[in-house]
């Protein structure tokens, strides 16, 4: 495959010179993760109508040519999975991608399995065939051999084909708002979880008090600032389990820190001053400062009507040529049911995933109708691989 290889800031800015006239641009990264605070990008391939290349950030020194190029308006961006993709735009502009199309989300919203492999949509879509050879790769090392580069760029070089494919087939369903919405919503998602309290997300912390979600919150900080400075992973500094460990203590004392299991590491004892500090500040906080408890939508006794509709409603998400992963979970089943049902106060909350949006036209309405006892449930054929319907229920509203 013919492609430049872009080594130099002067090649990168000819080459987005190229590209600033460009209607679409395809994308993907190449990333190691496991240690360093954020991902370090490696590679960006990309492709231009028939134009690729291959960018070395580890060469080039200054990428925001090119990340001001994604989010310049005037053109589509496609990706496959694009997370990280966004993630490295993101934190080189504060902007998003301009115009953005994930085909793994378009295929989804067209029935195919969600999510779907890159080399499982070239296969399926275009019956092309991909070679696996360079799975393993350390992206970091240098120098990488033709067969590496040529095996990273073939992660865009079928991504123009793929976005064509796949929007004729969402335009023939009358599905481009939905995929819009949903790219929105996924990019929305992704920006809440960069900007919000990610602290909450920490395996263990359902049930605890204000105080002992305070010092959670004060910890987590704490672990951040020292990854950021270290350029570590934050595990590395200080576990989940470890921070909700020591938040249920509620002690400062640095002795009773230390002997927790898994605090006793050398390289953490010269942190336990600050670390002992940050709890010090949790344990001080006015008690009307403490961060609350989330309001839980729901109730245990919703878990198996909850896991019953969530496959039942499988029938009508391939009726309506959806993937059922896409459409949503056994815990969004139970929002919604919680939500129309207003337990435990839950429709004070804002409305669940299910009840807006192409959701509630695809699955919600109809769960919505089960409750109401408008819609039962019928087994059509034990063997087939969509065994359940819909029907009016007699007696019931149609």
């Amino acid at each position: 495959m013919d492609y430049e290889h872009i080594t130099t800031s002067q090649q990168l800015l000819d080459f987005c010179a190229f590209a600033a006239n460009a209607s679409s641009l395809a994308f993907d990264t190449e990333f190691v993760s496991e240690d360093s605070y954020r991902p370090q990008l490696c590679l960006v391939q990309v492709a231009v109508g028939s134009r690729f290349a291959i960018i070395d950030p580890l060469a080039v020194p200054d990428l925001r040519p090119f990340w001001n190029l994604v989010v310049a308006p005037g053109h589509e961006t496609v990706v496959h999975a694009g997370r990280e993709e966004f993630r490295f735009c993101r934190w080189a502009t504060g902007k998003r991608p301009h115009q953005l199309f994930d085909v793994q989300l378009a295929a989804g919203l067209i029935g195919m399995e969600y999510p779907a492999a890159y080399s499982n949509l070239i296969s399926r879509l275009l019956g092309k065939s991909l070679t696996k050879g360079e799975t393993r790769t350390d992206w970091r090392r240098r120098p990488l051999s033709d067969s590496q580069l040529e095996y990273a760029l073939l992660d865009v070089v079928y991504l123009d084909r793929l976005r064509r494919v796949l929007g004729d087939r969402i335009e023939k369903l009358g599905r481009s708002e939905w995929l819009r919405s949903e790219i929105d919503a996924w990019q929305d998602h992704i920006e809440e979880y960069e900007e919000g309290e990610r602290w909450r997300r920490l395996a263990g912390v359902s049930g605890l008090s204000p105080r002992v979600l305070a010092l959670v919150r004060e910890l987590w900080h704490w672990r951040e600032e020292l990854a950021a400075q270290r350029d570590w992973p934050v595990r590395r500094v200080l576990r989940d389990d470890l921070i909700i460990e020591l938040a249920r203590r509620q002690s400062s004392d640095p002795r009773r820190i230390r002997a927790i299991r898994g605090l006793e590491r050398g390289d953490l004892q010269k942190h336990l001053p600050q670390l002992s500090a940050s709890m010090e500040r949790a344990l001080q906080l006015p008690e009307a400062e403490c961060p609350q408890p989330l309001p839980r939508s729901g109730r245990p006794q919703l878990n198996l009507l909850g896991q019953f509709l969530h496959t039942a409603v499988s029938s009508l998400c391939h009726k309506a040529n959806v993937a059922p992963s896409l459409v949503g979970t056994v815990e969004d089943v139970r929002d919604l049911i919680a939500f129309r049902l207003n337990l435990g106060g839950a429709n004070r909350l804002p409305p669940p995933a299910l009840a807006v949006g192409w959701r509630a036209e695809v699955v919600g309405h109809a769960i919505e109708e089960l409750l109401g006892g408008k819609l039962a449930i019928q087994i059509v054929d034990p063997m087939s691989d969509v065994p359940l319907r819909f029907v009016p229920q007699q007696g019931g509203d149609d």
